[in-house]
C-alpha cells in the first residue's frame, strides 16, 4: 500500500477548453490561448500545484503531460500516445494530435511559449481549443516546466516543426522553426525532474503503466504505448471494448454472477455517459468515477445518479418478474451494492469539479443524466436477460438477510463496548491519555509480545491489543461473520468508532493504529490480514493517515559495551563493521516475544528512535486487485502471483 494520487488536474498546452467558440468554429489558433496570471511562486511552493513533492508529486509531472494528449484523443484528433522514460531520468510524450498552436500572441510571445511559461493558460477557458477537456485551470505543463531542470517541446502543425527550450520553467531561445513538418504531427514534450524540487527522481514503471492502461480502457480505441529504456521494459494498450474491457479486468481475478458486463452508454445533449457493471460473489463494492477522465476518487453527481438509477431499476425489474413479491421490502442501496463492480464515466463541456485535484464532481445535471440513461440500461438488458437479473437479485436478497444479521451482531458488539465501560475488551491495556491525537494502539500478535509491549510501551500514551489465534480473513466473509470473530470483535470494541457504513472516525479512540507483528512469514500473513480487515471495513482508519506499521529489528549487534539494531542482513553487516571490534555477538530475533521490554521500547515503541510505515494507498483499483488476488477465494490467480514474484526473493525466512 502506498499514498494515494491525486487526480490530475489534466491542464496542459494550449490543448484544453469549451464548445462557447470565442473563435470561429473549429479554429485553434493563437488567438485561443488567454493568459490569466503568471508563474512566479510554483517552485517556492510547489506543493499547492503538484499535491507534493515525494514520488506522488513526481508522477504527477507524468499525468499533466499525459493528459494533455488525452485531451486531444477526446477531441477526435489523437489516435496514439506515446510515453517513454530514457536512461537519464527524462520522459517522452509524445501523441499524434493537432500540436501546440505557435504565432504571436496577443501578450506579445509566441503562443507555445505562453502556453508553457504562463500559468492558467490554455486553450481550455474559452476559446474554440475544445469541447471536453481534463484541464480546468490550465496550469499543468507550465507547473511542469517550472519544476523541471530541462524541457524541450516540439509542435508539428502548419507545415513546420516548431522548438522551444526551457531551463527551470524559463526559455532558453524564442521558439524556432527546424524542420518542414513532412508526414509528422501532434506533439513532443521531453523533461527531466528537477532534482532539486523533489525528494526522490525515480520514476516507477509500474505507476506509470497503470496509469496509462485506466487511460485506455476511458478511451476506447485509443493506442497507448511505454516504453523504459532504463531496463527495457515495455507495454502497450489498447481496448474496443471500454468500459467492459475494463469491469472484466477489474473482476478478472473473482467469480462473476452474469459472463457479459451490463454496459450503458448514452449522450444526453452535450453530456456523453458510459457505464460498465457487473456482480461478482465478493462482499465488497468497488465502483470507479471519472469525469473527463478525471478520476473523481471523493465522487459526485455521477455516482449519486448512478446509485440512485442501481437501487430503483434493479427493484422495479425484480418485481416485474416476480422475484420480489407484493409485500415484500424493497432492496435497499447497501443489498445492492454489495458485490457490485462498475465504472461510471461522464465526459462534459463545462466540469464543476472541488478544488485543483478534482477529487468530486458538483455539476448538478449530471445527476438526473446518469440515472436517465443507466435505469433505462439496467432494465433494457435485464428484460434481455432475465437469467441475469435473477441471480443478481438472489445476490442482493442474501445481502439483505447477511446485513439484517450483522445489523443485530453490531448492536450487540456497541451494547458490549458501552457495558464494559472502563475495562473495554480482554486483554486490551489501555492508555492514561484520553486525547485520541496523543494516544497509540499497538496491534500486537500472541500474549508473549503482548507482554513485552506492555512491560516496554509508555503508558501515558501507548495502550497494548494482543490478538490470540488466528485473525479472520475478511475477504472470505460477510460482515456479521466478522462481527462473530472472537479475534476481530475486541479491535472494534477497542477503537471504538463502529464498523462499515456506521464507522464514525471522530469516535476513534487512537489517532495512530500500529500493528506491530513478527519479522518471519506468520507475522507478515497477521499483518496481511490485519491491513485486509482496515481496506474492507474501516478505510477511513487508512484514508486520513491513522494506520501504521512498525518496523522491529531481526538483528541486534553487540560488543558488550556497545549495541546496535538492523532491520536486514544489509544493516547488520553495517553494524558489524561500524563496531570495528574483535569479538562481536549477533542474536537474530525470531519473534517480538524474544525480545526484552527495554529493548522493544527502544526498538520499536519510542517515538524518538523507532521507525513507522504509514499504510496509504496509492490507486483504490489496484489496491482491490492485489487484496482479491492475495486474500480471496481463487487459487489460481495468487499461484500465478506467487510464480512471478519468487525470482525477486532475495532473503527467504522459512
Amino acid at each position: 500500500m502506498t499514498d494515494r494520487a491525486p487526480a490530475s488536474s489534466g491542464a496542459g498546452p494550449a490543448r484544453g477548453g469549451r464548445s462557447r467558440r470565442a473563435a470561429g468554429a473549429g479554429e485553434y489558433t493563437a488567438a485561443s490561448i488567454q493568459v490569466l496570471e503568471g508563474l512566479e511562486a510554483v517552485r517556492r511552493r510547489p506543493g499547492m500545484y503538484i499535491g507534493s513533492t515525494d514520488a506522488r508529486g513526481l508522477h504527477h509531472l507524468v499525468w499533466e503531460v499525459v493528459d494533455n494528449s488525452i485531451d486531444e484523443a477526446m477531441a477526435g484528433f489523437a489516435t496514439r500516445i506515446e510515453v517513454r522514460i530514457l536512461a537519464d531520468a527524462t520522459v517522452v510524450v509524445t501523441d499524434d494530435g493537432r500540436g501546440v498552436p505557435v504565432g504571436r500572441h496577443a501578450t506579445g510571445k509566441d503562443a507555445l511559449e505562453v502556453v508553457h511559461t504562463v500559468l492558467h493558460a490554455g486553450g481550455k477557458f474559452g476559446g474554440g481549443g475544445y469541447k471536453v477537456s481534463g484541464g480546468l485551470h490550465g496550469v499543468g505543463v507550465s507547473v511542469v516546466n517550472a519544476l523541471s531542470e530541462w524541457m524541450r517541446v516540439e509542435s508539428a502543425r502548419d507545415g513546420h516543426v516548431w522548438a522551444q527550450e526551457y531551463v527551470r520553467g524559463k526559455p532558453s531561445g524564442p521558439v524556432t522553426r527546424v524542420s518542414p513538418q513532412g508526414d509528422r504531427k501532434g506533439t513532443r514534450t521531453a523533461f527531466r525532474a528537477d532534482p532539486d524540487m523533489f525528494e526522490a527522481a525515480e520514476f516507477s514503471f509500474d505507476t506509470i503503466a497503470q496509469r496509462l492502461r485506466e487511460s485506455a480502457y476511458l478511451n476506447k480505441g485509443l493506442w497507448i504505448a511505454l516504453f523504459d529504456e532504463r531496463n527495457d521494459r515495455e507495454r502497450s494498450f489498447y481496448f474496443e471494448g471500454g468500459l467492459v474491457s475494463f469491469v472484466r479486468h477489474l473482476n478478472r481475478h473473482k467469480e462473476v454472477l452474469h459472463p457479459r458486463p451490463i454496459s450503458v452508454e448514452r449522450r444526453d445533449g452535450a453530456t456523453a455517459i458510459e457505464v460498465a457493471l457487473q456482480y461478482n460473489d465478493s462482499f465488497t463494492e468497488n465502483v470507479l468515477a471519472f469525469a473527463n477522465n478525471i478520476n473523481t476518487v471523493d465522487g459526485g453527481t455521477h455516482v449519486t445518479g448512478f446509485r440512485a438509477a442501481l437501487t430503483t431499476s434493479l427493484n422495479d425489474w425484480a418485481r416485474r418478474a416476480g422475484v420480489l413479491k407484493e409485500n415484500d421490502g424493497n432492496l435497499s442501496g447497501d443489498d445492492v451494492r454489495e458485490g457490485l463492480t462498475a465504472v461510471v464515466s461522464v465526459k462534459l463541456v463545462e466540469p464543476q469539479f472541488e478544488g485543483q485535484t478534482k477529487a468530486k464532481l458538483g455539476n448538478a445535471e449530471v445527476k438526473g443524466q446518469v440515472q436517465a440513461a443507466v435505469a433505462e440500461g439496467i432494465g433494457q438488458h435485464l428484460d434481455e436477460n432475465p437469467a441475469d437479473g435473477r441471480r443478481i437479485v438472489e445476490k442482493c436478497l442474501t445481502a439483505a438477510r447477511a446485513r439484517e444479521a450483522a445489523r443485530k451482531a453490531r448492536d450487540l458488539v456497541i451494547r458490549k463496548g458501552a457495558l464494559e465501560g472502563m475495562s473495554l475488551p480482554g486483554k486490551l491495556a489501555d492508555c492514561q491519555e484520553r486525547d485520541p491525537a496523543k494516544s497509540e494502539l499497538y496491534i500486537v500478535e500472541g500474549d508473549s509480545a503482548g507482554g513485552s509491549a506492555k512491560m516496554g510501551r509508555d503508558r501515558r500514551f501507548q495502550a497494548v491489543l494482543p490478538l490470540r489465534g488466528k485473525v479472520l480473513n475478511v475477504e472470505k466473509a460477510r460482515l456479521d461473520k466478522v462481527l462473530s470473530s472472537e479475534n476481530v470483535r475486541p479491535l472494534i470494541i477497542a477503537l471504538g468508532a463502529g464498523i462499515g457504513e456506521t464507522f464514525d472516525l471522530a469516535k476513534l479512540r487512537y489517532h495512530r493504529v500500529i500493528i506491530m507483528t513478527d519479522a518471519d512469514v506468520d507475522g507478515a500473513h497477521i499483518r496481511t490480514l490485519l491491513l485486509t480487515f482496515f481496506y474492507r471495513h474501516m478505510p477511513q482508519v487508512i484514508e486520513n493517515g491513522h494506520l501504521f506499521i512498525a518496523q522491529p529489528p531481526l538483528y541486534r549487534v553487540s560488543t558488550g559495551k556497545q549495541t546496535l539494531y538492523a532491520q536486514s542482513e544489509k544493516e547488520r553487516e553495517a553494524a558489524i563493521k561500524k563496531l570495528a571490534a574483535k569479538s562481536v555477538s549477533v542474536q537474530r530475533f525470531k519473534g517480538l516475544g524474544e525480545m526484552n521490554a527495554d529493548q522493544l521500547w527502544e526498538t520499536t515503541m519510542n517515538p524518538e528512535s523507532r521507525t513507522l510505515l504509514r499504510a496509504e494507498v496509492d490507486d483504490a483499483a489496484e489496491a482491490d486487485e492485489i487484496f482479491t488476488m492475495l486474500m480471496g477465494e481463487k487459487v489460481a490467480p495468487r499461484k500465478e502471483f506467487i510464480k512471478s514474484e519468487a525470482r525477486k526473493v532475495q532473503n527467504l525466512d522459512v
